[in-house]
């Protein structure tokens, strides 16, 4: 089990996927930083002071021993108050769609710059005088002899 567990890591493909899970994690949080701390701000500026992350409905009655504000995201779902949380879900979107627009254009990128393989050239055709002799070698071959 060991000796298959080994060929199983030492496999390039296995070694590459660890590779992009790490970067894309990393990756990951830098979009996440782009996302809540510029394209946010932004698109609240834009819509008149929307902050998306405290949109929320609350489902269930606040403890009585709450003592913060009721329109507070963070410490209702601190206190164990059950928050349907969807601005937080349009943040999550807006993370995932600027991801996946970022890596489209890393991938186009990486498209242009690698140099396609060039089709292999057409064999060129033998002259006539060649191929009738192959014919011929391969008529002799095919005969049994005497």
């Amino acid at each position: 089990m060991f000796k298959e567990f080994k060929t199983f890591i030492a496999r390039g493909n296995v070694l590459d996927l660890a590779v992009a899970v790490i970067i894309g994690a990393a990756f990951g949080k830098i979009v996440t930083s782009l996302t809540e701390d510029i394209s946010m701000p932004v698109v609240g500026k834009i819509f008149g002071g929307l902050d998306f992350s405290s949109y929320f409905i609350r489902l269930g009655a606040i403890p009585a021993t709450y003592t913060g504000s009721p329109t507070d995201y963070a410490a209702l779902k601190k206190a164990g108050v059950p928050l349907l949380g969807y601005g937080e879900f349009v943040t999550q979107a807006a993370n995932f769609l600027i991801l996946a627009f970022i890596i489209f254009l890393l991938v186009r990128s990486v498209n242009r710059v690698i140099a396609k393989p060039e089709a292999p050239a057409a064999p060129a055709p033998e002259p006539a005088d060649v191929a009738l002799l192959r014919e011929i070698r391969d008529e002799l071959k095919a005969r049994p002899r005497v």
